[in-house]
């Protein structure tokens, strides 16, 4: 990132994003951080498609961004929990997965791509690992599973387009880890996961280090790249 960079994350009410914001804040090269969610002003509730268009207008007057980082995701709420077979799927499981997971952070990249900085602008959109469709070994997750691959598609169709109008954007998906976060509380995240202000570094430090020619990849927090 350049001196005095600015930066916007999305979804800064969870572990993992409010780690970003605070790593940010305390980033000496960081002139300006600003957190979003849907209690903040201006908010993002991607159950409200006008939401995302409303902020990013709200936003553009106020200049360019080098960093944007979406941290917002859903693995479960209450009534359900990730599925283990076929006869677990539900329409409204589905649909609530790829809203948040899938449909709101598409809606991101078109309304949000415009506010980088075309000289240096990374944007950031956290995946998962299991979103992989080359790398699933084990099935189960559905709903998750299937919401994040389509996210990967999504980031590699924009990175693909951003390239030849933007040529200096970076985008891509970001794999965090497993990270100690009522996300992954049920499925033994304290035990086996890293505090969220330790993955957040990490993965500060992988984007840190990118240039227009990693657009369009799948990046796990250590810097590997990651199969479709």
């Amino acid at each position: 990132m350049p001196e005095a960079y600015r930066a916007l994350v999305l979804g800064a009410s969870g572990a993992i994003g409010a780690a970003f914001v605070q790593k940010l804040q305390a980033d000496p090269r960081c002139a300006l951080v600003l957190g979003l969610g849907r209690k903040t002003v201006p908010a993002i509730d991607f159950e409200q498609e006008s939401s995302i268009a409303a902020a990013a207008a709200e936003l553009a007057p106020q200049g360019r961004f080098q960093l944007i980082i979406n941290a917002a995701g859903v693995l479960h709420r209450p009534g359900f929990m990730p599925e283990k077979q076929l006869g677990q799927l539900s329409y409204e499981q589905l649909l609530s997965s790829f809203t948040v997971n899938t449909l709101g952070p598409a809606l991101l990249l078109r309304h949000f791509s415009p506010l980088l900085d075309r000289r240096r602008g990374v944007m950031a959109m956290l995946s998962a690992k299991v979103g992989s469709i080359e790398d699933n070994r084990l099935g189960g997750w559905y709903s998750y599973r299937a919401s994040k691959a389509a996210l990967n598609m999504l980031i590699k169709t924009a990175a693909i387009e951003l390239r030849r109008s933007q040529p200096q954007t970076v985008l891509v998906a970001l794999h965090p880890g497993t990270v100690s976060s009522a996300l992954s509380a049920p499925f033994r995240g304290a035990e086996i996961g890293r505090p969220a202000e330790v993955a957040a570094a990490e993965m500060l430090a992988v984007l840190d280090g990118l240039s227009p020619a990693d657009t369009g990849q799948f990046i796990s927090y250590s810097g590997e790249r990651l199969p479709w």
